[in-house]
This record gives C-alpha cells, sequence and structure tokens, in this order.
C-alpha cells in the first residue's frame, strides 16, 4: 500500500521549488499540496504536528521530513507505485 503524503510549502520558497521540481519531473500523482501562505489551516495544521512552520516538510504517513535534499532523496528512493 502506497503512503499518504502530503507536502506543506509555498510557492515563492525556493527549497520548496527544489522539491516541486522533482515531483513534476517525475510524474508523481500521489502528492497533496497544502500551501500555508494560501491556507491558515494548513499552516496551522504544519505547526500542531511538525512542531514549527519549516517547509518544505513533507509528510509521510503523518511524520513529518523537512529539507528540500532528504525529501528529494525520499522521492527519488520511493517511486509512486
Amino acid at each position: 500500500m502506497n503512503p499518504t503524503l502530503k507536502l506543506y510549502m509555498f510557492e515563492t520558497c525556493p527549497f520548496c521549488q527544489k522539491v516541486i521540481r522533482e515531483i513534476k519531473s517525475s510524474g508523481r500523482t500521489d502528492i497533496e499540496f497544502h500551501n500555508i501562505r494560501q491556507s491558515e489551516e494548513d499552516r496551522l495544521e504544519l505547526i500542531k504536528v511538525g512542531g514549527k512552520q519549516q517547509v518544505p516538510c513533507l509528510f509521510i504517513d503523518g511524520v513529518p521530513m523537512y529539507e528540500s535534499d532528504d525529501i528529494v532523496a525520499w522521492l527519488k528512493n520511493n517511486p509512486e507505485k
């Protein structure tokens, strides 16, 4: 079973753009995008679960992963099935 993936981000963040480029180039369709600058609910959820407002943050089955390089590496090592 595929993990539930949620990416917390905002458009002008260069580290978020790095992750988004990887998602687009891989053709992944299994990731929900949550823009914390467009949704106060998403921003508060990021802080509640992750403990901070840092983006990008990929929630993998509810567990937060920070750092764009770590997220990109995880995405490459765990392709969409």
